[in-house]
């Protein structure tokens, strides 16, 4: 069953996929054997042909005249046009993503066009990334690098005062690092439009706070950043974890037990191993180590999130590598490796990096120092 897409391919990773070349606004795709067509109006059929992605562009002008030729009294929409579409190539019936839009699956059900839910992903293949693909993610951790060592350097430079870190003769926020990690890889070719965490102290206990306000002397800072290539649409997605003053021992033993577990998850990651098993071996680590997960009034501490995710023209993606659910890692698969620990009053620390599953041990596609002391 052909797959049919309406959808643009900045955010939709599944038309990114499909097209292979960056459309900002919604159009039709969609699949008949082998062949790939697109349809584009007058702005863009041009620019799309040329790319050479698709087998066929067909314009959009053109296909609204033959469905208007059809449907002399109706307004003519997206719908009419697939329609139109699907009667000209004999499609009986379409693969659609669970993502579909709503109105537009209900008015071609309506027209008499068949569809079914790809009941999972629309492209299942997407989850095994090719040396192509590895190498566009490698270039998204390289971004990642590149505000690691824009991070590292103003930490050097910040100068602890009672309880605010000055940099540049003002307090250092989560803001302006923010500001300076992102347009540092935006200069490289990156995309990250606000979305990088800088989260310090209590804040960084919370996973997917971005972080706001002064960053504070002698606390954990958590730094994740997960660009996107803009050339290619890949994302990278690593994490570290800073301290700018003097770190205490508990603090020590926090950041030290988060490295063990990521080292013996990375140890276990190949082809055919569960990834429950993966985070199992997580949860295992912090156990051995004291360190106890639980839930409280106020949320949960510990360790409360999955060990990572796949990665690719979206930043979270199959597999999973968690508790809830069953997943076998499949050799070319690319997964993030990042084990956490959040205490409030003690902080929060998650290390993150990126590997490419093998048969053996996992070939790494991110590459950073794990220095977190700045005195």
């Amino acid at each position: 069953m052909p797959p049919l897409l309406y959808a643009d391919t900045l955010s939709n990773p599944d038309q990114r996929y499909f097209s292979q070349v960056d459309v900002h606004d919604p159009f039709i795709a969609f699949g008949v054997g082998p062949r790939r067509i697109s349809v584009q109006n007058a702005l863009e059929f041009g620019r799309i042909k040329k790319a050479r992605t698709f087998d066929e562009v067909l314009s959009l002008e053109t296909w609204r005249a033959r469905a208007e030729q059809r449907w002399p009294r109706r307004q003519i929409g997206v719908a009419e046009i697939i329609t139109e579409l699907a009667r000209a190539y004999r499609i009986r019936a379409f693969r659609v993503a669970d993502d579909f839009p709503a109105a537009l699956f209900l008015k071609l059900r309506a027209l008499g066009v068949r569809l079914e839910l790809a009941n999972g992903p629309l492209f299942p293949e997407r989850e095994i990334k090719s040396p192509r693909e590895a190498a566009a993610i490698r270039e998204g951790n390289r971004l990642c690098a590149v505000g690691f060592t824009v991070t590292e350097k103003i930490l050097r430079a910040a100068k602890p005062r009672g309880r605010q870190l000055f940099y540049a003769g003002q307090p250092l926020t989560s803001e302006q690092l923010r500001f300076e990690i992102e347009s540092a890889m935006m200069a490289e070719g990156g995309q990250a439009n606000g979305t990088t965490i800088v989260a310090g102290g209590d804040q960084a206990c919370d996973p997917h706070e971005r972080g706001t306000g002064p960053l504070r002397p002698h606390e954990l800072i958590i730094v994740d950043i997960f660009p996107r290539v803009t050339r290619t649409g890949y994302f990278g997605d690593m994490t570290r974890t800073y301290l700018r003053g003097r770190p205490s021992e508990a603090q020590r033993r926090l950041v030290a037990a988060v490295r063990d577990a990521q080292l013996a998850a990375l140890k276990v990651v190949r082809a055919g191993v569960d990834g429950r098993a993966v985070h199992q071996t997580v949860v295992d680590s912090f156990t051995s180590a004291g360190f106890e997960t639980r839930r409280t009034p106020h949320g949960s501490v510990g360790f409360f999130h999955g060990t990572g995710h796949g990665l690719g023209l979206a930043v979270h993606e199959p597999p999973r590598m968690g508790g809830l659910v069953s997943m076998p890692l499949k050799k070319g698969a690319v997964v993030t490796v990042e084990p956490g620990l959040y205490y409030p009053g003690l902080g929060g620390c998650r290390i993150e990096d990126v590997v490419q599953v093998t048969e053996r041990a996992p070939r790494m596609l991110s590459s950073h120092p794990y220095d977190w002391e700045f005195r």
